[in-house]
């Protein structure tokens, strides 16, 4: 049996102002037949480092021999806020787009962020299917996002694995908000606009290698593999939840120290008027705030992180569609 190949370039994103080059690797993995082409990327938020770990141990675990098509692979899309350990660059570097992931697909005539997404898009643009790694925080239930109503990219979210898949309205059917924060901009919604089946895993914690959610994210990409045919086998059989997201989001209304119920764990069904903690005056000990749940769910994310400013986002609540 012949092997595929692998191979990696160096590609220049972009440059900065003293004339020094951003640079990122790019991997290509060739089978030896035809086949579908897969992009994958990580780290396009450099504090999100979960997903670069895993695409180092799926490079390990691939079996070139067994491979039809291509993946090209990012591990780091954005050198510079990975540098930063940072979801965003300084404003000195791009007072406009500070966050990557509301440029897409980019232009090579814009702002330093829209540069790197546009080289990057040379890529996507090539692909059959896009896999986007990012990851949360440790008080956050691993899950996979993908357009609602895109049955293409739902099928890649059901085989990545996770036990909790979120659909995602998006443009006119998105809310206010959805669209004030720029979201027709993540490269996920960018892809699916152009016909690109594509998913947003979003595994747990960053900053710190968390083995659970890197063995989560090899597995699903293993799995979207053979889902789309690059790697022979089947995708096993799993009982998921399918849920909306962006609608249930628990936020504080005043500033102070957030004491979430101890009782509480990610992943559980709530009901209105449930009480998810108090935020308190941490100089006067007065309860400003009693934070509950505004509809029926599945409380998906609950901050530990206790000193909150108000709009600081406590908790959120999927609507559950489908178990």
């Amino acid at each position: 049996m012949t092997a595929g190949t692998h191979t990696t370039e160096e590609v220049t994103l972009a440059r900065l102002p003293s004339g020094v080059e951003i640079t990122t690797t790019v991997h290509s993995y060739d089978g030896a037949d035809d086949g579908p082409t897969l992009y994958v990327q990580a780290a396009q938020h450099g504090r999100e480092i979960n997903g670069t770990e895993v695409l180092r141990r799926f490079h390990d675990r691939l079996p070139l021999e067994s491979l039809s098509g291509r993946i090209v692979a990012v591990p780091v899309a954005n050198p510079l806020t990975f540098d930063r350990v940072s979801y965003t660059t300084p404003e000195i570097i791009d007072s406009v787009n500070p966050n990557m992931n509301r440029v897409w697909p980019g232009n090579a005539d814009g702002s330093l962020h829209e540069r790197m997404a546009a080289r990057l898009w040379e890529h996507v643009g090539d692909a059959d299917a896009v896999v986007d790694l990012h990851t949360g925080s440790p008080d956050m239930l691993p899950h996979v996002v993908f357009l609602e109503g895109d049955e293409e990219s739902r099928a890649l979210a059901e085989a990545f694995g996770t036990d909790l898949l979120l659909s995602e309205e998006a443009d006119d059917e998105a809310s206010e908000e959805w669209h004030r924060r720029g979201f027709a901009g993540k490269l996920r919604v960018a892809a699916a606009n152009e016909g690109i089946p594509s998913i947003t895993p979003e595994l747990a914690h960053n900053k710190q290698i968390l083995e659970d959610a890197v063995e989560i994210g090899v597995d699903g990409l293993l799995d979207v593999c053979r889902q789309l045919g690059l790697l022979p086998g089947e995708v096993p059989a799993r009982e998921q939840t399918l849920a909306r997201n962006h609608l249930g989001q628990v936020v504080a209304d005043h500033s102070g120290l957030f004491r979430p119920d101890p009782a509480l764990e990610i992943g559980q069904p709530v009901s209105e008027g449930d009480v998810l903690g108090t935020v308190y005056d941490p100089t006067t000990y007065e309860a400003l705030q009693e934070a509950v749940v505004g509809r029926e769910g599945l409380l998906y994310t609950l901050t530990q992180e206790a000193t909150v400013p108000a709009g600081e986002k406590l908790a959120s609540v999927a609507l559950i569609r489908e178990e």
